[in-house]
């Protein structure tokens, strides 16, 4: 596997900063100092001359702010067809919508869904292909299923002998690495590897530990060319520039997510079917006990049939929360999940997943049947932390050997 270093530039892009951990995330671009992979073109384009490119991408593929596609078609790159995930390649599709293939309107390009009829393109969809580039921004979760959408463009390229050029982008959760790690016999969509919940670790870096571990399908090696994020190290706050998802719209929820999303395989909300998703928790059932509230709606986009739709729903507003505990502990936030469960009076339908098409299997989420558990035994956070020992601890170290950023 090959990675291109970063050189010293003249130039460079940044993301913009948002004015609060609250608000929106905008598509506006400064000066600043960390580069990403795409914004790289120096890097990569002799690499595309005189090829026929694929490129995996969604709205978060941007150089500055225009998007990838656009800019490459722009400098005559010879782009034959995107392949487009969940919510689509110009992010549109609402969570878990499927997506027909189509022909994107602003460019004329073929459009392949990768969220639909199949997860991973075929022999026929790469048979004009040369060359696929894979640039989407990932959020450092386990169930967050780019990670996966990866690994499986990885075992396309490698079944057909494509190379993949990685244009790298920083983790937003880049300084957390905790959790369980996951149970394969657990594996599912929102979770494959046996990794935490936080990895750690960006697109590129997963991409070195999927070849090096063998964890591809028939342990397949797929030849890739990472073009690394320049002036980054996994220390440091990165604001994202554009929503990852419709239900990720602030970077408030973006540094939540991680912890929030375990309370989807719940009977709590956290708040799709708001404008602030995950970035609040609530039930009707725990009127009295919490003075906040809120009441998802539909919203076409985001929610359009969410969990307690049109019931006001009580619990954690969380839009100020201090998200620098998570940068200075370097861990998910267990309190809220032990006091949700605590506080919910109908202890046997916290954790039933049956109860809405919209919840998940928490076991899946939490890569574990143990945690949920320790949860209804009453087990203390610290009892449930050192469970995670030693597949945690084993894991920081095996993480190190496939780092590009300190």
């Amino acid at each position: 596997m090959k990675t291109i270093n970063s050189s010293v530039f003249t130039l460079i892009f940044v993301f913009a900063f948002l004015v609060s951990c609250g608000s929106p995330v905008t598509n506006n671009s400064t000066s600043g100092a960390i580069k990403t992979g795409a914004e790289q073109t120096e890097k990569y384009l002799p690499l595309l001359k005189g090829k026929r490119v694929a490129i995996v991408a969604n709205q978060t593929s941007i150089i500055g702010n225009t998007s990838l596609v656009d800019s490459l078609k722009s400098l005559q790159v010879n782009i034959v067809k995107i392949f487009g995930p969940e919510h689509g390649f110009r992010g549109t599709a609402s969570a878990g919508a499927v997506v027909a293939d189509s022909v994107d309107a602003k460019t004329g390009i073929p459009e392949i869904s990768l969220y639909g009829k199949k997860s991973k393109p075929s022999k026929e969809d790469l048979v004009d292909v040369d060359v696929v580039i894979f640039d989407i921004q990932d959020v450092g979760a386990r169930f967050y299923t780019y990670i996966n959408l990866l690994a499986k463009i990885m075992e396309s390229c490698a079944a057909n002998q494509k190379e993949l050029i990685i244009l790298d982008r920083p983790n937003p959760n880049g300084f957390t690495v905790d959790g369980p790690i996951l149970d394969m016999k657990l594996k599912s969509g929102i979770g494959m590897f046996p990794i935490p919940i936080t990895h750690g670790m960006t697109i590129g870096e997963l991409a070195q530990l999927y070849n090096g571990e063998g964890w591809l399908e028939n342990k397949v090696k797929c030849t890739v060319t990472i073009i690394p994020v320049a002036n980054y190290s996994h220390g440091m706050e990165y604001v994202l520039p554009v929503a990852p998802s419709p239900n990720l719209n602030t970077q408030q929820s973006i540094l939540l997510y991680p912890s929030l999303c375990l309370f989807e395989g719940t009977i709590i909300s956290q708040g799709r079917g708001t404008y602030f998703p995950f970035s609040v928790l609530g039930n009707p059932d725990l009127k009295g006990k919490y003075d906040y509230s809120f009441t998802p709606v539909s919203i076409k986009g985001m929610a359009e049939t969410p969990l307690h739709q049109d019931v006001a729903c009580y619990g954690f507003d969380l839009r100020k929360y201090d998200t620098s505990e998570f940068h200075k502990t370097g861990q998910i936030n267990l309190k809220w999940l032990i006091e949700m469960y605590q506080a919910y009076p109908y202890k046997e339908k916290f954790f039933d997943f049956r109860q809405s098409k919209q919840m998940g299997n928490f076991d899946k989420l939490a890569g574990t049947t143990q945690l949920k558990e320790q949860i209804i035994a009453g087990k203390s956070e610290k009892v449930i932390r050192e469970s995670w020992e030693p597949g945690l601890s084993e894991f920081k170290k095996l993480r190190t050997k496939y780092l590009l950023y300190q």
